[in-house]
């Protein structure tokens, strides 16, 4: 079984973003399961705190330790990843000798304008290349217009897109076993 964590950068309450990991919830592979884990409590990130940091960043990180995998939805604001976001990768970062985010696979899609969130996965894929984090080319997963596929209290209603969804999920399990070995 592999066991992945999934996160939002969008606090929305219907976010597009966050019905993308609702859905996933419907898609997922036989051998896959999901915990969607809400980044809304994590603080600002400050230095000061690293060595001792606030509950809601240790559970955050104790989270990403245990999972195989992560799925990160990822908006996109101002044509990069979302603040909270960033915060969130920023806490679970820190101290670099021991963060959780070193060497684990993941996959990101994005719900947004006319790119879907094409901009802001660029973006957190040099995240993702600092951090040490392992994400596969291809299949990428934006989803343009998304005020047209989802309703308004950010459910999923394009099957198109839930297919799309699914493959993304399913290169993840193969991707992640490579890594589990």
């Amino acid at each position: 079984m592999i066991n992945v964590l999934g996160f939002s950068g969008s606090l929305r309450k219907a976010s597009y973003n966050s019905g993308l990991l609702r859905a996933a919830k419907e898609v997922l592979p036989a051998n896959m399961s999901l915990e969607i884990f809400d980044i809304s409590p994590i603080p600002l990130f400050n230095q000061d705190l690293a060595s001792n940091p606030p509950e809601s960043v240790t559970t955050f990180k104790d989270k990403i330790a245990k999972a195989d995998a992560l799925l990160i939805a990822i908006p996109e604001y101002n044509y990069s990843i979302a603040g909270v976001l960033k915060n969130a990768m920023d806490w679970a970062s820190r101290p670099a000798k021991d963060s959780p985010l070193n060497g684990k696979p993941f996959a990101m899609m994005g719900a947004g304008g006319r790119l879907g969130t094409a901009r802001a996965q660029y973006h957190f894929r040099q995240i993702a290349v600092y951090t040490n984090m392992f994400t596969f080319n291809r299949p990428e997963l934006f989803v343009p217009s998304a005020y047209e596929k989802f309703d308004k209290e950010g459910n999923l209603l394009d099957e198109s897109i839930k297919e799309r969804v699914k493959v993304l999920l399913e290169t993840l399990a193969d991707w992640t076993n490579k890594f589990k070995g």
